[in-house]
């Protein structure tokens, strides 16, 4: 979790400081090590090699873990904002009272859960939102209740009460999957992993008198990728970010004046 509470600047700062100060060590190693026997060179070489092979593989396989949870969270975005639309639509067929306390009910439910959508995981506000969605939640099952009740054998309640299941299960997958992040001994291995790697390149390529460019363009390169892994992850705190559009659509369309009138029975 270390790596999801630093801010953006501090990450990046840290992931220089950390491969960037490694591979200058590994250039400094380098040229005090040029003037020995050239049979050292080569193991040296062998060894950078091998773990460049290993780096990469760890930079593939966290960077596809990362955006795999990205595209579940803007997936889950998607799905709860048709869930709450096509709740919202149901709830117009209800007979009143129930219909009119449902559809403000849903309004301010989709007004949470765009307030959800847009505040960091685990902080104050967050755990707040979350508190009054299950709030609503219970107010909207117990309406679902009422309507049932005043109107038992009708079709109306019953499709809302099998639209609302959905509706609270898809917010309870968004919130999980907020906090579904790719483990810190993962990235851990492969920061460390990366910045070991890129030192003893460094060196082999001080070694045999090569020019430092190659090393600081591989460095940029890396940290370019830890910092895109890392960003994905990072819901709402860095730079990329699962948009909110689908939920703040679907929250318009309420705005709009119900397409089915209102009904009382009797």
């Amino acid at each position: 979790m270390i790596f999801f509470r630093l801010n953006t600047w501090v990450l990046f700062s840290l992931l220089v400081l950390i491969i960037g100060g490694l591979s200058f060590l590994g250039l400094l190693a380098g040229r005090r090590l040029r003037s020995h026997p050239e049979a050292l060179k080569g193991p040296v070489g062998v060894v950078q090699g091998s773990l460049l092979g290993l780096v990469a593989l760890l930079l593939a396989f966290g960077l596809a873990m990362a955006v795999d949870r990205f595209e579940e969270r803007r997936l889950l975005v998607v799905q709860e904002a048709d869930d709450i639309g096509t709740t919202y639509l149901r709830a117009q067929t209800l007979t009143e009272p129930a219909r009119s306390r449902s559809l403000a009910l849903l309004k301010d439910y989709a007004d949470v859960a765009i307030a959800l959508a847009n505040q960091v995981p685990r902080s104050a506000r967050f755990e707040a939102s979350r508190t009054l969605i299950a709030s609503l939640q219970r107010r909207l099952w117990t309406e679902a209740g009422v309507a049932l009740a005043a109107d038992p054998i009708g079709n109306a309640s019953r499709l809302y009460v099998e639209s609302l299941n959905p509706m609270f299960d898809v917010h309870a997958d968004r919130v999980a999957s907020l906090r579904n992040l790719v483990p810190t001994p993962v990235l851990l291995l492969e920061i460390i992993g990366s910045a070991v790697a890129l030192a003893v390149l460094a060196m082999y390529l001080s070694m045999i008198g090569r020019g430092i460019g190659i090393t600081v363009v591989a460095a940029l390169f890396v940290i370019f990728i830890l910092f895109v892994s890392v960003d994905l992850d990072r819901p709402k705190r860095g730079y990329i970010r699962v948009p909110s559009t689908p939920l703040e659509d679907t929250r318009a369309l309420m705005d709009l004046p119900p397409a089915v009138p209102a009904v009382s029975l009797g």
